[in-house]
């Protein structure tokens, strides 16, 4: 699955889902750190991959048509805890079911959106 992890993903994260074979970008190693949440959006959109992100802005965007986006939301956070959410998160979904789905994970429950992306 093709993936786009915000710079709020822990690098174990990235380093696991690489391991299971996803096609991931990291922007932290390269000149492109800190791009606005629009401009994140957009690539993500672009190149139809799912964003995963700890920004709970990103939610806004659930009614746009998208690749797939993954919130982590905890009320403690630390990379441990972050990574396990999206691990199960990415094992719950079939790639094909992202397009059009918002997941937000939380501390015990998860919401779900899904875009009607024939909309």
């Amino acid at each position: 699955m093709k993936i786009l992890v915000d710079e709020n993903v822990p690098r174990i994260t990235v380093d696991e889902l690489v391991k299971h074979g996803h096609d991931v970008v990291d922007f932290r190693s390269t000149g492109k750190k800190g791009l606005s949440d629009e401009d994140l959006f957009l690539i993500a959109q672009r190149d139809q991959r799912l964003l995963i992100t700890t920004d709970k802005g990103f939610v806004r965007n659930r009614r746009e048509q998208h690749a797939g986006i993954l919130v982590v939301r905890l009320r403690q956070p630390n990379s441990f805890k972050i990574h396990q959410r999206v691990l199960q998160a990415v094992a719950q979904f079939r790639p094909e079911e992202w397009p059009g789905l918002c997941v937000v994970m939380r501390d015990v429950v998860q919401v779900v959106y899904r875009t009607d992306m024939n909309e």
